[in-house]
């Protein structure tokens, strides 16, 4: 049986798809494709992602 495929963590070399800034959460949208928030977009697009069903992998540090 295939196991699940999991994304790694986020790390310090993680940056914002929009700023730049170090990235703090992952949406992995349906078709496949990733983009990453620093704390600041994350808010400013969440619920617009969870709208997409985006799945939403926050960083835990």
């Amino acid at each position: 049986m295939p196991g699940t495929l999991t994304r790694p963590e986020l790390t310090a070399a993680d940056r914002c798809d929009r700023c730049g800034a170090a990235a703090k959460l992952r949406a992995v949208l349906p078709s496949g494709s990733e983009l990453l928030f620093c704390g600041h977009h994350a808010r400013a697009y969440e619920a617009g992602l969870r709208d997409a069903q985006a799945d939403l992998q926050q960083d835990e540090q």
